[in-house]
């Protein structure tokens, strides 16, 4: 009973492994973002309400914007009363020391203690000191700068507050003001004595508080009302065609905010889930109609369907977790980063697709989502479109530079519709604009991450692989130079062709350039290596210099392994000659033994036969430079109807049955091929003698 059902999942287990790689991203998104409810009217400031009479669902404050909050918290602090407190032990010290620092003074002066003055200036500083500490001394700080005498501040004193005017208090400066106006009246008092034991003496005994003072500012600030006014249920908001001016605007915010509030909860939370499920559901499934009917190849490939998914999983988490932790704004997240990082393996449509569906995604969450969407679609777009070839570093930072524009202009002029004026514009966020352009840098290690991870070759590895100075490169052009003059001619051919035809143009030629490393091993085996006449095929059977020949594909795929290349580049070794036969040898034996039976595979080469249209026309190139060395003669003629012979030759034996490769493009690489030769081969008229 059960056996058809398991061969049939068995049958179709990528199909499942594909809605379960879909349905694993959906979970995620919808798990990492805020379950909360979305305020069922759209609208735009200073223009008009496009929906019915809104009326109050329920009471709410008109809740006060940032700005006016901001300036409500420095206008408490600035005017909030500084705290000081008394220390007693400063005065109960100094009473202690009074005496001995008394004696001290008159002994260096020469007053005796059983004398009439002696007890006259004690006195005098003994009441002239309980006077000033009487009021106190109060601590210099900047808390009081500036401020005019009748300024009060709170003492402390037991724990008991007293609002007290700064006047009213001493300062050291002047309680010896107060000291030398005594001095004046009073006679039979030593000056000199008398200021030297309050130099000894006087200290600063009223402090500055600055835990209790920051204590009562915090909770004065977390007491400000957050809402001014109140609107009543039953009460009309704004009526249909009403322009949402600002006021009006304040009031919308605040319904929309308390409306959040109280509709959100847990009796919502699984109908909030299931619409998230299936609005971020419906966007994903966007991405794989379009693969479906313009990908087909990278749809069927799993491993490339999951990088896909797994960076609109990253951008809608990103947003999810930052919404969590209520960062400053959304916008200094690196969304242009993830379609750059898709535009680097694939092509520009897979990365604009893929941009579109995660920024609708985000956009079920993000606030003003019209505004959000609108701007990150077209800095997107204009970041794709700035590296359609990222063959030099300075190109991503010209992208950043673009970004960051792209991004300025659209939310300036967004904010100049809204506001009618330059003044209300938010220009603090371009701060976050440019944090996140300047972000897209950490491109180049994320490629490299994910050439690791997922096996994938980048436009920046290419540019690295084809440098000719590379070591491998520069050991075929040592060990085979001829070898490694035919590829760079080959890499030329090919580049040019597709590059009319539509591809690769970096892949096909850094392919063209590995194509035959193969020859490396046995390098005077191929006629292209060989110098003076000397044949070594000469002394061997036919059977075994086709081997020889047909098995530098092998050595080639071993080499590149051990040199880690790409599997994208391996695949042009692999291809390059498909599973045409090393004809020489093949027709040779022919000719030679024509009543022996014959082992075709003993000739022929291994494939698999090109898959793509860059190995096609890599094979097409490779075929026809090659048959062209062995032209006597060089005229236009000869080599058109070589081009033609060669790659009907090959179109004969089905070498691109499973190449998208159509015989509109094979005509224009004919074409191309044809007109390249005769460069190469310098056709011109003669000169005269």
């Amino acid at each position: 009973m059960f056996a058809p059902l398991k061969n049939y999942i068995s049958s179709k287990h990528d199909v499942f492994y594909k809605i379960a790689l879909v349905l694993m991203c959906v979970s995620v998104i919808v798990y990492v973002f805020p379950k909360t409810v979305k305020f069922k009217y759209s609208y735009q400031k200073n223009k008009p309400w496009l929906h019915e009479d809104l009326i109050a669902p329920f009471d709410f404050g008109i809740n006060k914007t940032d700005n006016e909050i901001k300036e409500e918290q420095s206008d408490l602090v600035l005017n909030s009363k500084p705290y000081f407190k008394i220390d007693n032990a400063i005065f109960t010290k100094l009473a202690k020391s009074f005496p001995t620092v008394f004696d001290i003074e008159t002994e260096k002066l020469g007053i005796k203690p059983n004398e009439k003055n002696y007890l006259l200036n004690k006195e005098f500083c003994q009441r002239v000191l309980n006077n000033i500490y009487g009021k106190g001394i109060l601590e210099t700080n900047a808390q009081l700068d500036k401020k005019a005498p009748e300024y009060t501040i709170y003492i402390l004193n037991n724990n008991i507050a007293e609002e007290v005017e700064i006047k009213q208090l001493f300062t050291i400066v002047s309680a010896f003001e107060y000291l030398k106006s005594n001095l004046v009246e009073s006679q039979n008092i030593s000056e000199t004595l008398v200021m030297r034991v309050f130099e000894n003496l006087l200290q600063q005994n009223i402090i500055f508080d600055a835990i209790t003072t920051t204590k009562t500012q915090k909770e004065m600030l977390e007491n400000i009302s957050l809402s001014r006014d109140m609107k009543q249920h039953g009460e009309r908001i704004i009526s249909r065609g009403d322009i949402v001016d600002q006021d009006k605007f304040k009031i919308l915010e605040s319904l929309k905010a308390e409306y959040i509030n109280q509709t959100g909860g847990t009796s919502n939370l699984y109908y909030i889930m299931g619409a998230q499920f299936i609005m971020v559901a419906m966007s994903i499934l966007m991405m794989i109609i379009f693969m479906t009917l313009f990908r087909k190849d990278m749809l069927a490939d799993s491993k490339i369907l999951f990088f896909i998914l797994l960076n609109i999983m990253l951008t809608a988490t990103m947003v999810g977790i930052a919404s969590r932790f209520k960062i400053e704004s959304i916008y200094i997240l690196p969304f242009c980063i993830f379609p750059i990082l898709v535009r680097s393996f694939f092509d520009t449509r897979v990365a604009l697709f893929m941009h579109l569906s995660s920024t609708l995604i985000v956009g079920i969450i993000a606030p003003n989502p019209f505004e959000f969407i609108f701007i990150q679609i077209v800095a997107g777009f204009f970041a794709v479109f700035s590296i359609l070839d990222m063959h030099h570093r300075s190109q991503l930072f010209f992208t950043v530079g673009i970004i960051f524009l792209t991004y300025s202009l659209a939310f300036i002029s967004y904010s100049v519709m809204l506001e009618g004026t330059l003044n209300n514009v938010d220009w603090t966020t371009l701060q976050w604009f440019g944090v996140s352009a300047v972000s897209v840098l950490f491109v180049y290690p994320a490629i490299f991450i994910y050439e690791k991870l997922f096996g994938f070759v980048s436009e920046v590895t290419l540019m690295e692989l084809s440098d000719i100075n590379s070591p491998l490169l520069r050991a075929l052009a040592l060990k085979a130079p001829g070898t490694f003059q035919h590829a760079l001619q080959v890499a030329n051919l090919a580049e040019e062709a597709i590059i009319a035809i539509g591809g690769s143009s970096l892949l096909v030629r850094t392919g063209a350039l590995y194509h035959d490393i193969g020859k490396m091993d046995m390098p005077m085996y191929f006629i292209e290596n060989q110098s003076e006449g000397v044949n070594p095929h000469n002394e061997l059977s036919f059977e075994d210099s086709a081997a020889i020949i047909t098995g530098h594909v092998i050595k080639g795929i071993e080499i590149a392994k051990e040199n880690n290349l790409p599997d994208q580049l391996i695949d042009f070794i692999r291809t390059h000659h498909g599973t045409t036969k090393a004809q020489y040898f093949y027709q040779s034996f022919l000719k030679n033994f024509p009543d022996e039976e014959i082992d075709v595979s003993v000739f022929q080469y291994p494939g698999p036969i090109p898959f793509s249209k860059e190995t096609a026309v890599l094979m097409m190139s490779d075929s026809v430079e090659a048959a062209s060395r062995s032209l006597k003669h060089y005229d236009a003629d000869s080599l058109e109807k070589l081009v033609d012979r060669v790659i009907d030759s090959q179109i004969a034996q089905n070498q691109f049955a499973n190449a998208d490769i159509t015989f509109k493009n094979i005509t224009v690489i004919k074409r191309i091929f044809k007109k390249k030769l005769s460069n190469i081969y310098h056709l011109r008229i003669e000169y005269p003698q």
